[in-house]
């Protein structure tokens, strides 16, 4: 698979803002969890480090999870929804350390719009592309978590955010030794 950068990071932003809702416990609870989110994805532009940014940043989880699992039209409908929302007007930006890429909002724009219109404009390139079927959930009978397949033969099924793959071996493992006994 070969997504431009910021795309291929975009794509990862949705799936670790999505994650920290998916292990057993909520890793978005606080403004301190979203700054090191933020940190940690080098986010940038302006924030008002209100409970209401929080809340927006909250429910863009529940929104990226409906758009990796939707069909494609329906993943075409959502990404709309969020550019037209936005009014975004996609530019070519070079900024803090980073070559040229593409932004549709102001760096003053409110945190959530910019979160979810850069998340969009990568599930754009995905859809057109035609490499839809690389935006997964986790095979792993015990987990929800979202996972981008970057592989060449597209066969990631389990997260990084856990053991799962270990987990789902070692329980086929104890499956087919249960039936042979």
């Amino acid at each position: 698979m070969h997504f431009a950068p910021d795309t291929l990071l975009s794509l990862k932003t949705a799936v670790h803002l999505v994650n920290t809702a998916a292990g057993p416990g909520d890793d978005l609870r606080t403004m301190a969890d979203l700054d090191h989110f933020l940190q940690e994805e080098d986010f940038t532009g302006s924030r008002t480090r209100t409970e209401g940014e929080l809340r927006e940043v909250r429910h863009l989880r529940t929104v990226f999870r409906t758009l990796w699992t939707a069909e494609e039209d329906h993943a075409v409908e959502l990404v709309n929804n969020i550019l037209r929302n936005a009014r975004a007007l996609p530019q070519l930006v070079k900024h803090d350390g980073w070559d040229y890429h593409l932004h549709a909002t102001t760096p003053e724009a409110p945190l959530a719009e910019r979160i979810a219109v850069e998340i969009a404009l990568a599930v754009l390139d995905v859809i057109r592309s035609g490499e839809l079927e690389r935006l997964r959930v986790c095979a792993a009978q015990d987990c929800e978590a979202l996972l981008l397949d970057e592989s060449r033969n597209r066969s990631k099924r389990f997260c990084d955010t856990g053991n799962c793959a270990n987990r789902e071996h070692v329980r086929a493992y104890r499956e087919r030794k249960a039936r042979s006994a």
